[in-house]
């Protein structure tokens, strides 16, 4: 009788601009769902995913941070532990390109060596009337590693698709490593175990 293969559970973080679509993007592939009305993510928000890849049961831990500028210096707090990290830039907005790039080389200095990454070219639903030029993305995206997605939150374009290349790739980069499918080791800190309170022992007959 073989054994079941053990849950993995990898830490997956989205990094980019505010207003590009992060948080619509998570939300449209963990619940379906998608508002016109998002409010910008303050600090970080946290959702899971689970989901079966080669037989094997996955969760992924899916942190969403704030974009804004003043919050930039919180990255490190949630991309040093990561194993892959999605970087989401607006289709019509060079700058929030730019800010991608920036990310990418931030990563390669501080996340862990091999963190992997995807670039997702978001809100490609606006591309109708004008067409935009992808080729400097693609280029980069070759360059340094990265898989390039065109995703619509709106319309779900593309959001399964750039989740589930980066939850195959990480299935099979365990797969490749030393441990192989062992469970990971608990990750350092304290563990906090409430244990229920002890009855005294019932006194003696008198």
């Amino acid at each position: 009788m073989s054994s079941r293969p053990p849950n993995l559970t990898f830490k997956l973080v989205l990094l980019g601009d505010g207003r590009v679509g992060k948080t619509s993007l998570v939300l449209r592939y963990v619940n379906n769902v998608f508002s016109e009305k998002q409010q910008a993510t303050v600090q970080a928000s946290y959702l899971t995913k689970r989901l079966v890849i080669e037989g094997v049961p996955i969760t992924l831990s899916i942190w969403d941070t704030a974009g804004q500028e003043r919050f930039h210096a919180l990255g490190p707090i949630y991309y040093r532990d990561a194993d892959a990290a999605l970087l989401v830039y607006d289709i019509t907005d060079n700058d929030t390109f730019v800010r991608v790039r920036k990310w990418v080389k931030e990563l390669q200095q501080m996340a862990s060596k091999n963190i992997i990454m995807a670039i997702a070219a978001n809100k490609s639903d606006l591309v109708r009337s004008k067409k935009f030029d992808l080729q400097e993305a693609e280029s980069f995206a070759a360059a340094i590693g990265p898989r390039l997605f065109l995703t619509s939150a709106k319309s779900g374009t593309g959001v399964e698709e750039v989740f589930l290349d980066i939850a195959t790739r990480l299935l099979q980069k365990k797969k490749n490593s030393a441990e192989g499918l062992s469970p990971a080791p608990p990750r350092k800190g304290i563990l906090i175990v409430d244990e229920p309170e002890k009855e005294p022992p019932p006194k003696c007959c008198s």
